[in-house]
């Protein structure tokens, strides 16, 4: 959906991003700053996704979409995968 765009823009830049870590870190060993950030941009994603599904739950069972929020990154760390 529409309302989902720039939610769906952000995990495909956050994909784009780590994807591009990872090939990097297939040449050798990344340096701590790009470690960080990788780890930075894999919690982001979770979230990101997190919330798209949130989004679409809501919408599937007849409520406002825009009633969900993001979550903590305790909270969406904690799941099973």
């Amino acid at each position: 959906m529409a309302d989902e765009d720039p939610i769906e823009q952000r995990i495909q830049k956050l994909a784009d991003e780590e994807h591009a870590l990872r090939e990097r870190e297939g040449h050798g060993p990344l340096p701590d700053e790009d470690r960080l950030r990788l780890a930075e941009v894999e919690l982001q994603l979770d979230r990101f996704w997190d919330l798209l599904r949130q989004r679409r739950a809501r919408r599937n069972a007849g409520l406002d979409p825009d009633g969900a929020a993001p979550r903590d990154l305790d909270t969406v760390e904690d799941y099973l995968q």
